[in-house]
């Protein structure tokens, strides 16, 4: 029996390592996060952190422009749309 697997989905597979499989296999790891996606790695059997490959570090936190071209570019400005606020005062702050 032959298995086709679309490229996308062995590219998202992910696993969980505990901190000390990940500490002994750690460039297996690595080598996962580069290859087939994020690698999850447990402390106390709870998630602790996630390592995942340059690429994708870069994809998830670029943002593509500056926020005052975004309004700028919105099909809203100019439309005379109001946004009413309340005015409440001052928060209660517990110290």
């Amino acid at each position: 029996m032959t298995m086709v697997v679309s490229e996308r989905a062995v590219a998202m597979s992910t696993q969980t390592w505990t901190v000390a499989e990940a500490k002994a296999k750690f460039s297996e790891v690595v080598e996962k996060a580069r290859l087939s996606g994020p690698q999850t790695i447990t402390k106390n059997g709870r998630p602790a952190v996630v390592v995942v490959s340059a690429e994708e570090w870069d994809r998830k936190t670029h943002r593509p422009g500056k926020l005052a071209a975004f309004f700028a570019e919105s099909p809203l400005r100019g439309s005379g749309l109001k946004a009413p606020r309340k005015k409440r005062g001052l928060r209660a702050i517990d110290l």
